[in-house]
């Protein structure tokens, strides 16, 4: 495997794992607090965004491997994690105040 096969093989590992995660945290973060604001127990919005979340991260992990473009894999990833997690974060400090 020469060098250049070498780097974009690990740029999708790190995309797959890292991206994948924070994707999904932000999913997660976004979907917990949102089911908590239409009133639902905090423990059973966790649960089921735990269960949906991992089937989400198998998801983006293999997407990761199968899209043609990095650069969109990690816009997809980043971004949405980015977005995800400033939504979330905005909507459970209101729901504290």
């Amino acid at each position: 495997m020469n060098s250049q096969a070498a780097l974009q093989t690990t740029n999708r590992i790190i995309a797959a794992i890292l991206g994948g995660y924070a994707f999904t945290w932000g999913f997660s973060v976004l979907g917990i607090t949102s089911l908590v604001a239409l009133g639902i127990d905090f423990h059973e919005a966790e649960t089921g965004l735990s269960l949906i979340a991992f089937l989400v991260f198998l998801g983006l992990f293999l997407w990761a491997f199968a899209a043609k473009s990095m650069i969109r894999v990690w816009l997809v990833l980043a971004g949405g994690a980015a977005i995800m997690m400033l939504i979330g974060t905005v909507l459970q400090n209101s729901l504290l105040s």
